[in-house]
């Protein structure tokens, strides 16, 4: 692999812009490889001067920057006649460093393709340098507070132990002489020595502390003392009690409870209760911290590594196209500068795994690492093999499909209008589901081509994430599944060996139903359990929208769910058509119950309304005037899906002028919010006309063609007002199917350009952590 693509792969995508521009480098250099290849072709190859007019033109070099050489300035001297550049440090800007280069060859015919080459690549060291110094500075007050935070919570588990110690009466008289002195023993002389037991024969309260672990941690392993050993004299440090007086619990408003309290209580952040549950929570809320600063930690140091190799491959280009030896000079200045020279990060990397393991995982080192740098999931060619068989039966249970509908004439048999008015209902919303699915599979395939780094914006867990392919294979299962059941549904109602067997035909729906569900709610470790928790827990967070505080994925999901409003209402039909219809008969009569149909209007804006509720929480929580005009905008869309149902049931004028008015301006608000608010198309100034500046896709055509594609598929509602209802080779039925696919299809072309526009927001803020909050309040830090 050449290096510009493992760089491309390897670095941290939202950092991008931070790294070395190695791309426009290469182009530079390969100026000065067409200049010199093209002089050499005309016989112009550019003269190599002599040693001595080498010093005779040394005293006119020039520092290709445009900066002078100053007092304060040291660069490195050479004694080598033949040296091409002098590298060295300049102070600028008050006690900020910075480093240029003295091109020595400024004579030579071209020079100034070189000179272009070195003054870009000093402005890369520099952005690079003065990148990693903020972001070491930034780790190392992170460390600090980490390192505060730890403390607080070993004194916490003292205390916590202090008051949950249970012993029998006749040990009253030791309980009573419990104190500090009595925690801080140490058995410094002899650690594998056997605990001492008390005259009854029962264990000393040293060893009770350490049986009382519920943490997964041990008293002997954290030491709450610390011993240190100065000139052979054993010193003890009091443990950090005493900080617990000023300590609170950092309560955020981000689950159910949390926001009432936050709502009825004054305060959030409530004082120690010392109680085993208060204990837990904060140890996971510290333990997650650990992990993401380790994970932060190493970003770092790839970023460190990666520039440095970054910089060392550059120069060597350098030397093999202009035959010359500057690499050693600047590649020796990358050495000693900062970037280089720096070990600060290995150490803290080195220093919170000793302390992870140490208080976290009870000195196991192979259970700590496995929870600071999760494994990566790995391809396996199952997947892609059960995909592709899955996809083979999919298609031949299609043919068998269409081959039973032509052999039996069934699309003109006569019971061709019960089958799309009470089956067709409840098998479309697999279709819902399926396509949807593919959708979200494509997306992933292309998120991951163009580098989007979706797993951070949605919050999954390292590793378990799921790519293409496997959403492909569960979309296709679902799919076997499908046919499976419509062919085996035709075949027992056609063949007349099956006849009595129809209540069995008719329940086939609900059992397909019945096992998507199961699975779905599985607690066993199959079938990607964790994403499909996630997902739940996702869902749950939409439903009680204005009492968890708002992630990308939750509102991202409520979005996904205003485009299956017909997959919502089959599910209602299911409800209808197995509790009150005749199935076994295979008729209902829903659509004229009035209950059923205030139902079909309520279930189709439950998902905007749990969106408008997402941003008016955001409204209150950020201040932004931007979510409220969001949530104007999903009040709106229920306003317009209302008089539309009611059009639908009503059928008369009135209803289809309040449908055609309230749809339009609600497709108009909608359309602007998509292409301008979502994807950040249509900027006044930006360098692509009608778009924005970074785009991800280098083909602007795919832009244009999204909008216009995102308009006509926002006005599909026409054909609703315009009573194309029904065509004469479509069933009703079917037509609102293949609106509803449309929709979807619409949101999966949504879902790209949104996460693209996401994307380039947390490239444009160096934003590759979510904030982790910490368990302890000070009044002056909360999160990380």
């Amino acid at each position: 692999m050449k290096f510009g693509r493992e760089l491309a792969a390897e670095m941290v995508q939202e950092w991008q812009e931070a790294y070395m521009d190695y791309k426009h480098l290469k182009k530079l250099l390969k100026d000065i490889f067409t200049f010199r290849h093209h002089n050499n072709n005309n016989n112009h190859a550019p003269s190599f001067s002599t040693r001595k007019s080498f010093r005779k033109s040394k005293i006119i070099h020039r520092v290709f920057s445009g900066l002078t050489g100053r007092p304060g300035s040291s660069p490195r001297k050479s004694s080598n006649d033949h040296e091409v550049i002098l590298v060295g440090p300049v102070q600028k800007e008050g006690s900020v460093i910075y480093y240029q280069t003295m091109f020595l060859r400024s004579f030579e015919e071209g020079s100034e393709f070189e000179l272009a080459f070195f003054k870009k690549l000093d402005e890369e060291f520099n952005k690079v340098l003065r990148f990693y110094e903020t972001k070491v500075e930034q780790v190392r007050e992170e460390a600090n507070e980490l390192n505060k935070q730890m403390d607080t919570l070993v004194a916490l588990r003292i205390k916590v132990v202090e008051n949950n110690i249970f012993v029998e009466d006749q040990f009253d008289q030791e309980i009573g002489r419990v104190s500090m002195d009595v925690i801080e023993e140490v058995e410094m002389s002899n650690e594998h020595k056997k605990p001492q037991m008390n005259k009854n024969g029962t264990k000393s309260f040293r060893e009770f502390l350490n049986e009382t672990n519920e943490g997964g941690f041990s008293l002997d392993v954290i030491q709450e003392v610390e011993i240190s050993n100065e000139g052979g004299k054993s010193t003890f440090k009091q443990s950090p009690k005493k900080d617990l007086d000023h300590v609170k619990i950092n309560v955020e408003p981000d689950t159910p409870v949390s926001t009432l309290r936050t709502v009825i209580m004054s305060s959030s952040k409530p004082s120690l209760s010392f109680s085993k549950d208060e204990l837990r929570k904060a140890e996971e809320k510290l333990k997650r911290a650990f992990v993401e600063f380790h994970h932060k930690l190493r970003l770092l140091k790839s970023y460190c590594l990666m520039n440095t190799l970054a910089f060392t491959k550059i120069m060597k280009k350098y030397d093999k196209t202009t035959s010359r030896n500057a690499s050693t000079s600047y590649l020796a200045m990358v050495d000693q500068s900062y970037l280089g020279s720096s070990d600060e990060v290995n150490s803290l990397i080195k220093r919170l795994e000793a302390s992870f393991i140490k208080h976290f995982t009870n000195g196991n080192r192979r259970k700590g690492m496995k929870f600071l740098r999760p494994i990566d999931k790995k391809e396996k060619h199952l997947t892609s093999f059960s995909t592709g068989l899955f996809a083979g039966c999919s298609i031949a249970l299609i043919g068998g499909i269409c081959v039973s509908l032509h052999a039996r004439e069934l699309l003109d048999h006569e019971g061709r209008g019960q089958y799309m008015d009470n089956i067709f209902p409840l098998y479309s919303f697999f279709a819902y589901i399926f396509l949807h699915m593919v959708m979200y599979g494509a997306n992933t395939y292309f998120w991951r081509r163009f580098r989007v780094n979706y797993p951070f914006i949605f919050g999954f867990k390292q590793g378990t994430e799921l790519g293409f392919r496997e959403i492909l294979l569960l979309a296709s299962g679902i799919s076997v599944l499908t046919f499976s059941a419509v062919l085996s549904t035709l075949d027992m109602d056609m063949d007349p060996e099956t006849q009595s067997f129809r209540t069995i035909a008719e329940l086939v729906p609900l059992i397909l139903v019945a096992v998507v569900l199961v699975i779905t709610f599985c607690p066993l470790n199959i079938i990607y359990r964790s994403s499909r928790f996630f997902l739940i827990r996702s869902a749950w967070r939409c439903i009680c929208a204005p009492l968890y505080k708002v992630a990308f994925a939750d509102f991202f999901l409520a979005d996904q769910l205003t485009s299956q409003i017909q997959a919502i209402r089959s599910l209602q039909f299911y409800i209808c058509y197995y509790g009150w219809g005749d199935f076994k008969r295979r008729s209902n009569k829903c659509l004229e119950n009035e209950t059923y149909q205030h139902f079909y209007i309520i279930v189709a804006i439950i998902p905007f309304w749990l969106r408008f509720l997402q941003c008016i929480r955001r409204l209150v929580e950020e201040k932004n005037a931007t979510q409220g005009l969001n949530g104007l905008k999903y009040f709106s869309t229920v306003i317009a899906l209302v008089m539309r149902t009611m059009f639908e049931f009503r059928r008369q004028t009135f209803w289809r002028i309040m449908a055609a008015s309230t749809s339009g301006i609600t497709t108009i608000y909608n359309t602007y919010w998509d292409i301008v608010m979502d994807w950040g198309l249509l900027q006044k100034k930006s360098k692509n006309k009608f778009l924005r500046n970074k785009l991800l896709i280098q083909y602007k055509s795919v832009y244009y063609v999204a909008i216009v594609v995102n308009i006509l598929l926002r006005l599909v509602w026409m054909q609703l007002v315009l009573d194309f209802n029904e065509l004469p080779f479509l069933h009703r039925r079917a037509m609102v199917t293949v609106v509803a696919c449309l929709e979807i299809l619409r949101r999966g072309i949504w879902n790209f350009f949104r996460l693209e526009n996401e994307h380039f927001n947390n490239v444009g803020n160096y934003r590759a952590f979510n904030p982790v909050a910490l368990p302890f309040y000070y009044g002056d830090e909360k999160t990380m």
